[in-house]
């Protein structure tokens, strides 16, 4: 078992030099942009916003409520659980590998297992694909959930296998959430025809 953990840590060791060597100076600036999480804000913003213009408003309340939720769950086991349980160090912290590779950024926290990024971003990609069910819409944010958790890579401060994880995570936690989201839906909408019935 040993051996097998070593071999998968090897060639993930092995893609992220490949994947962070495979840069041009066009692309730097763009892969910082996504990897920058504040100039999202407004795409969040947008995304909760157009609940309330698609779904009736105690619907859109609800799923509002399932997206935060959703960060939540994300943002905290990746963070507060798994990477402190791991404790596996990010690139820009493992002894000896300074100027080996490119860090556009700073080094960030010492423990990169998993990728809060991508946890985040595919939990929001999956459980709003599945509340607005556009096709358009989820190819979009499928495409910027992938660029985004990407340029943890290209820019220094996440393995592939981080991220890869990370994306699970997120995806998990979405459908998770979406679960709920319709339990509590159905037993909100019962309830409302139950009133209904006796009135």
């Amino acid at each position: 078992m040993g051996s097998v953990i070593k071999s998968i840590v090897e060639l993930d060791h092995t893609l992220f030099f490949f994947l962070n060597g495979a840069h041009c100076n066009f692309l730097d600036p763009v892969m910082k942009f996504f990897s920058n999480i504040y100039v999202w804000i407004p795409l969040y913003l947008l995304i909760a916003g157009c609940l309330f213009l698609v779904f009736p408003w105690k619907k859109a309340l609800l799923a509002l409520l399932g997206i935060l939720l959703t960060f939540l769950i994300t943002d905290q086991l990746s963070s507060s659980l798994i990477k402190e349980s791991i404790q596996r160090l990010r690139p820009s912290h493992i002894p000896g590998w300074e100027g080996t590779f490119r860090l556009l950024e700073g080094k960030g926290g010492l423990y990169s297992f998993v990728s809060s990024h991508a946890a985040n971003v595919f939990g929001l990609a999956c459980l709003s694909s599945l509340l607005y069910r556009k096709r358009w819409f989820t190819v979009s944010i499928y495409t910027w959930a992938t660029l985004v958790s990407y340029s943890r890579i290209y820019v220094g401060k996440h393995f592939p296998l981080d991220v890869l994880c990370g994306a699970l995570l997120g995806l998990l936690a979405g459908w998770f959430v979406f679960w709920l989201y319709n339990l509590v839906l159905h037993k909100i909408e019962r309830h409302a025809v139950h009133r209904r019935s006796h009135n």
